[in-house]
């Protein structure tokens, strides 16, 4: 199961009740942290959620309402205690970028470990899960992120019977590890069927509807996006800043063949996302606008 929760819905400045942008995901342990933007650790305790545990910290990009949060969470996750190292993922410069946020918290009992990405599309696999980056069309180079869950096919009593598997074997097949016992190599594929589906969860903010969103986010449980604007009227305006309408954030989601839009980043000037929903529904009828803190458990398909 996947636990996700949008902290910050909002562009540019923080307002009175929508911080600026960030979400977390939580898995088998593993705590994700997508953007970092001001107010992300109260959104956090409102949450209930703790920043100590924050694994993997990802960057879509540089501009600071996605990233001037980093330094009060980095030394709030020192003061807790926290010495285990810290994953940041973002796109080339990030080490430089972080190094001159931390002259304000210099002195932290973590590493930080930097895996920079340089290419259109870079792959990182960690215990149980897979995060993907791809880039989008910003006023600056920005990447989305894509988070997979695979799910192993499931065992064969049978086949293991058949193949004089002993049994003390099989759960260690099970968990997809290759073994050897009695001079015999085995392996997961002689007991496992083919794989099923796993969970798959698409961000992306700031940018515009370039094919590659749809793309990356093809088959997605959920669908993470920017609609910057949602009154008529703003399509020049979105353009000229790189940014999306919802109208367009929909029109993604129902090429990509996702199940589930839910739009962030807001511009300030957005009042009231939701007046707007009714419309965006004729392009995507399974979208929602959010509000910080909007919380979902992402599980397995029942075969």
């Amino acid at each position: 199961m996947l636990d996700v929760c949008l902290l910050g819905t909002g562009g540019m400045m923080p307002l009175p009740r929508r911080w600026l942008t960030s979400c977390m995901m939580r898995y088998n342990g593993s705590s994700i942290l997508i953007d970092c933007g001001e107010g992300t650790q109260i959104a956090m305790k409102e949450k209930g959620w703790s920043p100590k545990p924050i694994d993997i910290i990802c960057f879509t990009h540089f501009h600071a309402d996605h990233i001037s949060g980093l330094p009060g969470l980095l030394l709030s996750m020192g003061n807790a205690e926290r010495t285990e190292p810290v994953t940041m993922i973002g796109p080339k410069g990030l080490s430089r970028v972080v190094s001159a946020l931390r002259t304000i918290a210099p002195e932290l009992p973590f590493e930080i470990n930097f895996l920079e990405i340089s290419d259109p599309f870079a792959s990182f696999d960690f215990d149980g899960f897979r995060l993907e980056a791809f880039k989008v069309q910003h006023n600056m180079v920005c990447y989305g992120y894509n988070m997979l869950i695979g799910r192993a096919g499931r065992f064969d009593a049978d086949r293991a019977k058949e193949q004089q598997i002993p049994l003390k074997l099989w759960s260690v097949l099970q968990r997809g590890e290759t073994v050897e016992a009695d001079g015999r190599v085995f392996t997961p594929d002689m007991v496992l069927g083919p794989e099923r589906k796993g969970i798959k969860l698409t961000y992306c903010t700031d940018s515009r509807p370039v094919a590659s969103i749809a793309e990356h986010a093809k088959d997605a449980d959920l669908f993470i996006c920017e609609g910057m604007y949602g009154e008529p009227g703003m399509e020049e305006k979105a353009k000229e800043h790189k940014h999306m309408t919802f109208y367009e954030a929909a029109d993604l989601a129902k090429k990509a063949g996702v199940k589930e839009l839910w739009l962030t980043h807001y511009s300030p000037s957005l009042v009231n996302p939701g007046q707007y929903l009714d419309e965006v529904r004729k392009v995507f009828s399974n979208t929602h606008t959010c509000k910080d803190g909007r919380s979902v458990e992402l599980s397995f398909e029942e075969s």
